[in-house]
């Protein structure tokens, strides 16, 4: 076998097994900031690695399903992400804003529920909130039209602006409705009742797979871990990989230490895809 790494659990070699065996009843999830693009300072400068997108275009037809399960609204994952009509990827989905958005390269339409009034409460509250919190210079708000994130990945001292924030954001968000969902120098104000594995797991029983592989780097892709731990209690081989971050200080405890395979961020994820490319 000509993978780079292996799985270093038996369950994760049973998972990357199951996908070797059957490909066509497997489906492949991954998030898109810091797996499949690098982490930049400007989100909107975010762009997927294109040795990514090319391994993809190569699995995609021999699995049951490929999709992108990001926090990002769907339509700048598939801008960024350089998606659209690229061969191979016409069966890809990309659920955005945790799994509420939802695109699909056959029906290439962004479907999605109106945002609660709460997102438009956070959105007019959140300036003042900052002021009186006293965010330092360069904390900034990234508006996500379903949801705010407050980054603090510009200031002097990233850690120490989240620990400022986060008491005052969190009381914001339960004010109207909302939850935080925390991420390496980010808090974000979003709706409840979505989560990447709420909609991984839907993504599975759609596709009808008998096995699944979810690639992360961050808090926001816990969820989906834990669906895929719940998945294999059902009897669905899975495989879990972590895009770890090159700086050990950003490192996920949660994912590294429940992964059964790691790869060194989207270069290191681009070649593993594309050697399991090579083997299928």
């Amino acid at each position: 076998m000509s993978l780079p790494s292996m799985p270093e659990t038996a369950a994760g070699r049973a998972g990357l097994a199951a996908i070797l065996a059957d490909p066509a009843r497997a489906v492949l999830a991954l998030d898109f900031d810091g797996t499949l693009a690098p982490i930049v300072t400007d989100p909107q400068d975010a762009r997927a690695r294109p040795e990514a997108v090319h391994a993809l275009a190569r699995l995609a037809p021999r699995l049951a399903g490929v999709a992108v399960i990001t926090g990002r609204p769907a339509a700048d994952a598939v801008r960024f992400g350089g998606f659209e009509s690229v061969a191979g990827l016409e069966g890809l989905t990309v659920l955005g804003a945790y799994g509420a958005e939802r695109w699909d390269a056959a029906d290439p339409v962004v479907r999605a529920p109106e945002p609660p009034a709460g997102v438009a409460d956070v959105r007019a509250e959140l300036p003042a909130v900052l002021a009186a919190s006293a965010a330092p210079q360069g904390t900034w708000t990234e508006d996500k039209g379903r949801a705010l994130a407050v980054h603090t990945r510009r200031a002097a001292t990233p850690d120490e602006a989240l620990d400022r924030l986060r008491a005052p954001l969190y009381a914001l968000a339960e004010r109207h409705g909302l939850v935080v969902e925390p991420g390496r120098m980010v808090l974000e104000l979003r709706p409840p009742g979505a989560d990447k594995g709420a909609a991984l797991t839907g993504y599975v029983h759609e596709r009808a797979a008998t096995a699944v592989a979810y690639a992360g780097d961050d808090l926001g892709d816990v969820p989906a871990y834990d669906a895929v731990e719940a998945l294999r209690r059902e009897g669905v081989p899975g495989l879990l990989i972590y895009s770890a971050p090159e700086t050990a200080t950003e490192s996920v405890e949660e994912l590294r230490t429940g992964a059964d395979l790691r790869v060194t961020g989207p270069a290191g994820l681009a070649a593993w895809l594309e050697a399991l490319a090579d083997e299928l």
